[in-house]
């Protein structure tokens, strides 16, 4: 459900977000950015590789805009947003903070989040189901070098659909999304993360890891994954009634900009 917000303002119980990468010239700061300011919540779950760590070990990048991001972080954080980080692979040293609150910010590896409806949702990174990344780091490696090369060629990409007054859209997912090895590899993945659940014996697993933003039922658990701020920005909530939704604020974008141009 793509939804217009004529007031500019997203009020929901609660947001996730994942796989920012803040640190790396993918990211789409600018999007994140502008839909933080939209957003009213009670909590915000950071859901693992908000910065990545991993990329600034090669090559330290750090723009303005991720700087922005952090201070609207932290700002949320001090006046009043509830903000739990669940550190991923890309910014793993973070992990050794469990339990530690940095700048009003809870650092947890995992933990269960309750909806108004009262359902249980474990929420972790997810790279813990990703045995390319656990079991072989050469080959994780060559694939994050393919990918930040991809990743390159998406923003020459965007920049000339940006020029042609055309919509943001991403070249690195569609053809991820095409490629035969990655379809598998992502129901996979999904498959795992939604036996988990049911181990763990919950109502449902919310993730990111992956970069593709996903909510659909898998053997009696709700699957959730909030998608990425490289590829589709996206962001899981809790509505007020206690549903979830992807929002796709690449859309919500450019209809909030619409309606500005229009008033």
């Amino acid at each position: 459900m793509n939804n217009v917000y004529p007031s500019n303002k997203v009020k929901v119980n609660a947001v996730f977000i994942s796989d920012v990468h803040l640190g790396f010239p993918g990211c789409s700061a600018k999007f994140l950015l502008d839909f933080l300011r939209h957003v009213e919540c009670k909590k915000i779950y950071l859901v693992g590789d908000i910065i990545d760590f991993l990329y600034m070990r090669k090559k330290m990048y750090w723009p303005q805009e991720h700087n922005d991001v952090i201070r609207t972080i932290l700002g949320k954080a001090k006046h009043g947003t509830e903000v739990i980080y669940v550190p991923g692979n890309h910014d793993e040293p973070v992990r050794m903070h469990e339990d530690t609150v940095l700048g009003n910010v809870l650092v947890k590896n995992e933990i269960i989040h309750t909806t108004i409806e009262g359902k249980r949702f474990l929420v972790l990174h997810g790279d813990q189901f990703d045995s390319v990344v656990k079991y072989s780091p050469l080959l994780a490696l060559i694939g994050s070098k393919l990918y930040e090369y991809l990743l390159k060629a998406n923003r020459a990409v965007s920049y000339i659909r940006y020029q042609l007054g055309l919509p943001y859209w991403s070249l690195a997912a569609a053809l991820k999304h095409k490629v035969k090895g990655a379809v598998n590899y992502i129901s996979n993945f999904e498959t795992a993360v939604s036996q988990m659940a049911k181990q763990q014996k919950v109502d449902g697993m919310i993730c990111g890891h992956i970069h593709r933003a996903e909510i659909r039922e898998i053997d009696d658990v709700l699957y959730c994954n909030c998608g990425d701020w490289v590829e589709s920005c996206t962001a899981l909530i809790e509505n007020k009634d206690g549903s979830l939704e992807i929002l796709h604020w690449t859309e919500q974008y450019e209809s909030v900009k619409k309606l500005a141009t229009a008033a």
